[in-house]
């Protein structure tokens, strides 16, 4: 069996980039890397750490009235990997400085985590697994 690959880069499908991606500018502290209009959709796409890409993408034909649901079959959310709890309280403190309402460090037995939604809903976590 192969080695399972690091994870290159995530699409997120959102209603309107005229709003999501300010969102995503103030969240990541940057703005997209390059825009992509070869199909049937926009994309925005942000350049993060080690290679990795984060996208946004407007469909032709997305339904204005459509929400993300972790409750339905697909995405739960993703996952940013932090390294430590001062990489967790960091990005806490980031996003209250940028306005960005989230849930607050939550501790579990199995680690830290920081959730936010954007504005589709579209859960994210900034997580640090317990060691």
């Amino acid at each position: 069996m192969p080695a399972i690959p690091a994870v290159h880069h995530v699409a997120m499908s959102v209603r309107d980039l005229s709003v999501s991606e300010p969102f995503y500018s103030k969240l990541f502290g940057a703005e997209p890397a390059m825009t992509l209009s070869d199909g049937p959709f926009h994309r925005r796409v942000f350049a993060l750490a080690d290679g990795q890409l984060f996208g946004l993408t407007q469909h032709d034909t997305v339904s204005p009235d459509d929400r993300f649901d972790p409750a339905r079959v697909g995405l739960d959310h993703v996952g940013f990997g932090c390294a430590d709890a001062d990489a967790v309280t960091a990005w806490r403190d980031h996003l209250d400085s940028v306005g960005i309402e989230h849930s607050g460090i939550v501790e579990a037995d199995y680690g830290l985590a920081l959730s936010v939604k954007d504005p589709d809903g579209n859960a994210l976590e900034f997580f640090m697994l317990a060691g």
